[in-house]
This record gives C-alpha cells, sequence and structure tokens, in this order.
C-alpha cells in the first residue's frame, strides 16, 4: 500500500521551475527622439507614429553588457533574497556580448562572486529571453541545479549605424534578469512555475534582420541591417501562431491569460498581438516608448518593471512571445 502511495505521489508531483525574483537596469543616459532628430533626418512624430518609441538608454563609454547583466542579477538576487552563492548556473541571453569569448555569462559570474555551477551564452536575438528561459528550466527539471539566474543583456548602440534613421532609432540598451528555483508542483499545470516554452527558428529568413559582420566572416563587429516591412510581416504571424500553440498546450484559452508581457520591438505589433488574445492593452505590460527595443533584455525589463510596481501578482497568468532575427521566435507560459 505505501509503495503504491509513493507511485501515485511521482505521478502526480514533478519538479517546477518557479520565478523567485526579478531584476532590471537601465544606463543612466537618456537619448530622446529630439536628440535624435537633430543627427539624422527624422523627427520625434515620424518615430513615434511607426514605433511608439519616444526614447531610449544608452550604456556609457566602457560599459558592458556583463555590467548591465550584473546589475540586473543582483537586484534579481535581492528581489528574491538569494544569496549569489546559491546560484547553481547562469543561462544569459545576448547579441551583443564582452568578447567573442568567454562567454558574457561567466564575466557576470565572476562579478557576483560566484566560483560554482555552470554559466554558459544562448544567442537567439530578440527572442534569447525565451530561449534562455526554456533551457534554464529544462535543466532544473533534469535536475542539473535547483537555482538558476537567466539573465537577457545588451548594449545594442555598439551595433548601430546611427546613420541609418531606418535602425538607430529603434535600439537601446539595458539588462534585465530573473531567478528560476526549483521547486514540487502538480501535475497538469496547477500551482506556480513555468507551465511550457515553445521556441522555433527558420533561417531562409536570415537576412530580413542581420547585424553585417563577424569575427568569422568580416573581422568586425559590423551593423544591425533590417527589411522592416518584412520583419512586421512575419512578426504577427508568426506571434499569433505560437502564442495560440501555448496556450492550446496548456488546455488554455486566450481569457486565462492575465498579463501579455512581450518582446518590446514596435508598438503597433504589440497592440496587434493583445488584439489577437482580445486583451485591452491595460493588460499589456508596455516598455517600448521608454526602453525602445532592447532585445534580449526587453522581457526581463518589463517583467522587473511590471513586478515593481505591484502588477504581478501570485497565481496570474503571463504568457511572454518574442520575435527576432534568425528568424527566432517563441513564447513562455508562466503561472506566478
Amino acid at each position: 500500500m505505501k509503495t503504491e502511495t509513493a507511485r501515485e505521489a511521482l505521478r502526480t508531483t514533478a519538479i517546477r521551475s518557479v520565478i523567485a525574483g526579478y531584476g532590471g537596469y537601465l544606463p543612466e543616459r537618456v537619448v530622446t527622439n529630439a536628440e535624435l532628430s537633430t543627427r539624422i533626418d527624422t523627427s520625434d512624430e515620424w518615430i513615434v507614429e511607426r514605433t511608439g518609441i519616444r526614447e531610449r538608454r544608452i550604456a556609457r563609454e566602457g560599459e558592458l553588457a556583463s555590467d548591465l547583466g550584473a546589475a540586473a542579477a543582483r537586484a534579481a538576487l535581492a528581489d528574491a533574497g538569494i544569496a549569489p552563492e546559491e546560484v547553481d548556473g547562469i543561462v544569459l541571453a545576448t547579441s551583443t556580448p564582452d568578447q567573442t569569448y568567454p562567454a558574457t555569462a561567466v564575466r557576470v559570474q565572476a562579478k557576483l562572486g560566484i566560483h560554482r555551477g555552470f554559466a554558459f551564452d544562448v544567442a537567439a536575438v530578440c527572442t534569447g529571453f525565451i530561449y534562455a528561459l526554456s533551457v534554464a528550466d529544462a535543466m532544473i527539471r533534469a535536475g542539473h541545479g535547483r537555482c538558476v539566474l537567466v539573465v537577457g543583456t545588451e548594449v545594442n548602440s555598439r551595433i548601430l549605424d546611427w546613420s541609418d534613421r531606418g535602425t538607430c532609432v529603434l535600439f537601446g540598451d539595458g539588462a534585465g534578469a530573473v531567478v528560476l528555483r526549483a521547486a514540487e508542483g502538480v501535475a497538469g499545470g496547477a500551482g506556480p512555475g513555468v507551465l511550457s516554452t515553445h521556441l522555433h527558428a527558420d533561417g531562409a529568413h536570415a537576412d530580413i534582420l542581420y547585424v553585417d559582420g563577424g569575427p568569422g566572416s568580416t573581422g568586425t563587429a559590423g551593423h544591425v541591417r533590417m527589411h522592416g516591412r518584412e520583419v512586421f510581416r512575419h512578426a504577427v504571424a508568426k506571434l499569433s501562431a505560437v502564442v495560440d500553440e501555448a496556450l492550446a498546450a496548456n488546455g488554455l484559452d486566450h481569457g486565462a491569460v492575465d498579463w501579455l508581457v512581450p518582446h518590446q520591438a514596435n508598438l503597433r505589433i504589440i497592440e496587434a498581438m493583445a488584439k489577437k488574445l482580445h486583451l485591452p492593452i491595460e493588460r499589456v505590460v508596455v516598455t517600448v516608448d521608454r526602453h525602445a527595443n532592447t532585445s534580449a533584455a526587453s522581457i526581463p525589463l518589463a517583467l522587473a518593471e511590471a513586478h515593481g510596481d505591484g502588477r504581478l501578482r501570485p497565481g496570474q497568468l503571463v504568457l511572454m512571445e518574442a520575435i527576432g532575427g534568425g528568424l527566432t521566435w517563441g513564447a513562455a507560459l508562466v503561472r506566478l
């Protein structure tokens, strides 16, 4: 009888990854649309109408992705009440690493004073945080650690062509992080934790959003290049599909979602996704107007802001989605 009870417990419980802490960091320098209009042929009205962006943060000289990431990670650990020595690993998403190698994750690890566990980077551009969250969740479920930092950090300003008004107005610098902790969950989706993640890529569309350089090709960092209309067209279709995929995988409908936390690239894309989910914009976390596109940092920065001001509360269902160069795209469904 005792053996059967134990087997039943194994069938109904499982290790879950729970978000235990949130943190964000933004560089001090604010660059407004008005300031950009003094350098290039653009205007505040032109940028706001097409993107919803009003300002962005730019890292100071010498401020690296690892500096931003470490600051966000410290904030997340403090929010969770967790000491750095309790961290078993770091999964860091970035498209603007400090160096080709070592991984920016190990630079963050050192800056946090951590001397154990694993640390590595994930490169999936704007979908990077979703990819990193999925990897960290899988590692916790597989027993490779019980406390993992998931970090998204970018210094996009270093790879922008500041004479190209079609791209330089879109991006900003920043970092966000969450602490994932292992917890006993109940099978079937009840209770808090990462319910599922859904990752996709299609390299056939790599040339509509890319950087025209790299150490293995040109030997230089290169600059961001984008075919905006094509990216927009793919974004709406692919994000709609992956959102439906995530909800269907958990037997949920649009009405179950409390908050949409999307990648912050363009307000028109965000509004299209809110309409798709029948969500009022008040239930969508929007930071693109103040942060611009911070690539892999945008979702964790938005999470940190919404947690900090009290919008995110225990028991709520949060849907995250993103699309980026690659093309890569994905979604994550998390119960707080």
